[in-house]
């Protein structure tokens, strides 16, 4: 089952459009750095504002490299079920491994909604299924209750949890069984989140600091707690600078000082502001990355 560090990756473009070589070169990069699985085209990937041909592309782009040497969990989400069983029928032909599908957002669907939402979606395609609970950004937040039923459901594997909410992992630990694969969805939490039942994190700022991140979870597995510890603490400052405007600008522009990509987004995303760039130089400073 998918563990350690897993990298929600960025969508490098270049005059507007998805930069095909960049966004190869840097999955390469991520395996060569450590890191455990990769998502494409989640939040970080600025899925919302990519053409479904360009998602589609991303996932393809994206299978080609790391296939065979660590996981890909495709983002399929949508707030409409038929768009999300189109993409997670693409991720099963493109060769992910398994689809993250990110509760639907605006809806505001029921309890009883969310459940027949994946549960069509598991239906219609023989794929494992990470469900991702952001209530941030969805607004609607899937209960313990709900995922013991959807846990039932034989491709429902997991959950990515951004809740913030460090009961939940040993919640669900309880409610759903062990078997049920939590992974973190706040890197500023991930090691607290493993010691309530975690086994790994999607991480954001993996983006830029692939073997940190990774080093930290091996070490965390391993029981090394002092070295797990001191890398923890020596991200922080990285984690904070990550959010210190919206996402992905301030990951993109760090990424554009490791010389991976440029920093351009998509609107109505804009890039990171002066304010923001300082603080991410500083943290990648501190953490030794530049």
């Amino acid at each position: 089952m998918f563990k350690g560090s897993i990298t929600a990756l960025i969508t490098p473009f270049a005059n507007g459009k998805v930069d095909d070589k960049a966004f190869q070169d840097f999955v390469a990069w991520q395996i060569a750095e450590g890191t455990q699985g990769v998502v494409p085209c989640g939040t970080t990937g600025e899925s919302p504002t990519l053409s479904h041909d360009e998602h589609k592309r991303v996932v393809e782009l994206c299978v080609e490299v790391a296939k065979g040497k660590i996981p890909v969990i495709a983002g399929t989400g949508s707030n409409c079920t038929d768009e999300a069983i189109e993409l997670t029928r693409h991720a099963k032909q493109a060769g992910a491994d398994a689809a993250l599908v990110v509760a639907p957002y605006y809806n505001k669907p029921s309890q009883e909604g969310l459940f027949r939402h994946y549960e069509a979606i598991a239906k219609a395609v023989d794929l494992p299924i990470v469900v991702y609970n952001i209530p941030g950004r969805s607004v609607i937040n899937i209960s313990v209750d709900t995922f013991v039923r959807l846990a039932k459901l034989p491709n429902i594997v997991g959950v990515k949890d951004a809740t913030a909410d460090l009961a939940r992992p040993l919640q669900m630990r309880v409610a759903v069984g062990g078997t049920f694969c939590q992974l973190s969805g706040e890197d500023a939490t991930a090691i607290a989140f493993n010691a309530q039942g975690g086994v790994g994190c999607i991480s954001v700022t993996s983006n830029i600091a692939p073997r940190l991140c990774a080093d930290m979870q091996n070490a965390w597995a391993k029981g090394d707690m002092e070295t797990c510890f001191a890398i923890r603490d020596k991200l922080m400052p990285l984690h904070d600078s990550m959010f210190c405007e919206t996402s992905p600008a301030p990951v993109k522009y760090a990424a554009s000082l490791l010389g991976k990509c440029s920093e351009q987004v998509r609107l109505p995303l804009v890039e990171a502001s002066e304010a923001a760039r300082a603080k991410v130089k500083a943290a990648m400073t501190q953490a030794g990355l530049i």
